[in-house]
């Protein structure tokens, strides 16, 4: 934020943003995004007090998004942050209204994230570490990250005390510090019993982590995303691949299975639903053959 700005503009976004690391508990990224958004249209509004924010002052802010060639998905991003803040300002008795209701973003598509087939799945995990330690160690986090549906950074703070004793479910922390347990699959479960016999090797007695680096400490999320990259370059996959590629294909194969959508939602750790269904998706082919067995209307007729 520009030096010149007001005292009270930085202390009540500073008041914000402890607010949502207190009370709400964002992850640290998420906070640092609101930060940087807010400080952006901070500076560029340049208001003494926030309570001279109107609509149109908003309205500022999106138009010279656009005109800066911004991604409808950037402008939404800068919206969000505003229209969290403005609400936080109403409520703290800083704003008479949010100058925000009513302002749209520009419309934007969902993609949809990519997955890997159960074949390529298969073939990515079709390899055995032998005696290397880091390749053991990489097996167990391909198949947890795959059998369990972690996020990166589920995954890259996971503790040895997150498993039970029997290693048959992970207790993961997720998005604002929730908690979730997890079955973990059998191929899974022998991947993470090898790992664990030789996972002293790398890591110090005092050491909590349940996956270590060569550097014998926490296993960072750059290390764990370059190495699952080298996997899939290993094993002939002609495509990139990433922690969340391995999340989303876990939940569309889960999916495709059970048709279960609530039971993917909790296994996720989604809050919404309409997230699931983002991150979810089943062919038109799959969704008919499940009509076609399941409504009575649909059921061929046997005379």
């Amino acid at each position: 934020m520009s030096e010149s700005a007001p005292g009270c503009i930085d202390q009540r976004l500073e008041a914000f943003l402890a607010h949502l690391c207190n009370e709400r508990n964002l992850a640290k990224r998420t906070l640092e995004t609101y930060a940087q958004q807010l400080q952006d249209i901070s500076q560029q509004l340049a208001l003494n007090n926030w309570a001279e924010l109107t609509p149109q002052h908003v309205r500022q802010v999106l138009n010279q998004a656009r005109r800066k060639g911004h991604s409808p998905a950037s402008i939404a991003l800068k919206l969000s942050a505003l229209r969290t803040f403005c609400q936080y300002l109403l409520q703290q008795g800083e704003l008479a209204s949010n100058p925000t209701t009513g302002i749209q973003a520009p419309k934007k598509g969902r993609p949809l994230p990519k997955q890997l087939h159960v074949d390529e799945m298969s073939q990515l995990l079709d390899f055995s570490p032998g005696d290397d330690i880091l390749g053991i160690r990489d097996k167990a986090m391909l198949e947890l990250t795959y059998s369990c549906g972690l996020r990166l950074a589920e995954l890259t703070g996971l503790n040895l005390d997150n498993l039970n004793q029997d290693k048959s479910l992970l207790r993961v922390r997720g998005k604002g510090n929730k908690e979730r347990l997890l079955p973990v699959g059998r191929l899974a479960r022998q991947a993470l019993q090898a790992w664990l016999k030789v996972r002293g090797e790398l890591a110090p007695v005092e050491e909590k982590a349940l996956f270590i680096s060569k550097q014998r400490r926490r296993i960072t999320s750059r290390q764990i995303a370059q190495r699952m990259q080298h996997w899939a370059l290993k094993q002939g996959l002609n495509q990139p691949l990433n922690p969340h590629k391995l999340r989303h294909s876990f939940a569309t194969h889960v999916l495709e299975s059970s048709g279960d959508l609530r039971g993917v939602q909790e296994l996720l750790g989604h809050a919404n639903l309409t997230t699931t269904q983002v991150y979810t998706h089943l062919d038109f082919q799959h969704l008919a053959q499940v009509y076609d067995k399941a409504h009575p209307r649909a059921k061929k007729s046997q005379n």
